[in-house]
């Protein structure tokens, strides 16, 4: 699947695996939309594509439009990200009967393109980096013969709402660590069901910001295609409360 900067992973989180389906000795990639709306507020809509190099290296690009519908009628807030991840140890197909987790560190440069509002708002910058690193563990036969995949990771960031109203504030300007993570059943070769939280931090005097979490069912029809449905709680976002709806990611990958 991919997550909602590009990267390949669950929807809030990266995960340590390369997009694509390409081995050691070849590339893949994958594209992908994605839309969510909470409860009439507000409207996300990503698309992105990321290519895979060797099972190693993955490179990714992906472009968000939120729309602020009542908040804002008729406004809509862009982000660009480019984003880089590279695989250092473990491989989470070929090592899942010892313990030890596919590993990878990543980096994502997100630039906020509506750069008076967020100002407005008090961000610092309309521009920055996030780093991180993940670890992504495969159990196969787990669970009475199912199959079980575990991801975590810790994110070095300042970002208010993963960038979209830019980076840093009077509350905190500094990077700080959150933690991300996934946890998916595979129910049988077509579908899984999970789910994941992300922290956030709160940087923002006048727009409280909360953790974000979802629970989600997956279908994979063959190797190439996979849909997600989902159901995602993002909190408080700028003055409205309770920010929750419905996330629909489609990716084709190879």
């Amino acid at each position: 699947m991919s997550q909602v900067e590009g990267a390949g992973g669950g929807g809030l989180a990266p995960w340590a695996t390369i997009t694509g389906t390409g081995s050691s000795n070849q590339i893949g990639g994958s594209a992908y939309v994605t839309r969510m709306n909470t409860q009439g507020d507000y409207e996300l809509r990503i698309a992105g594509a990321a290519v895979g190099v060797h099972d190693r290296v993955e490179l990714g690009m992906a472009r968000w439009s939120f729309r602020l519908a009542d908040v804002v009628p008729g406004r809509s807030l862009e982000m660009n990200v480019a984003s880089v991840k590279v695989r250092l140890a473990g491989d989470a197909v070929y090592d899942q009967d010892t313990w030890m987790p596919q590993i990878s560190v990543g980096a994502q440069y997100k630039s906020a393109q509506d750069r008076d509002l967020v100002k407005a708002l008090g961000a610092s910058a309309t521009s920055d980096i996030d780093v991180y690193a993940t670890a992504t563990k495969l159990w196969l036969g787990a669970a009475a013969g199912r199959n079980v995949i575990a991801s975590g990771a810790v994110r070095l960031t300042r970002a208010n709402q993963f960038g979209i109203l830019g980076y840093g504030g009077d509350l905190n300007d500094r990077h700080r660590p959150q933690f991300e993570g996934s946890l998916a059943y595979l129910l049988n070769r077509r579908f899984a069901v999970g789910a994941e939280y992300r922290m956030k931090p709160d940087n923002l005097g006048i727009a409280g910001e909360d953790d974000a979490f979802d629970v989600f069912v997956a279908w994979f029809p063959n190797k190439h295609i996979s849909l997600t449905a989902a159901y995602v709680d993002l909190g408080n976002i700028v003055i409205a409360d309770d920010q929750r709806g419905l996330y629909l990611s489609l990716q084709a990958g190879f």
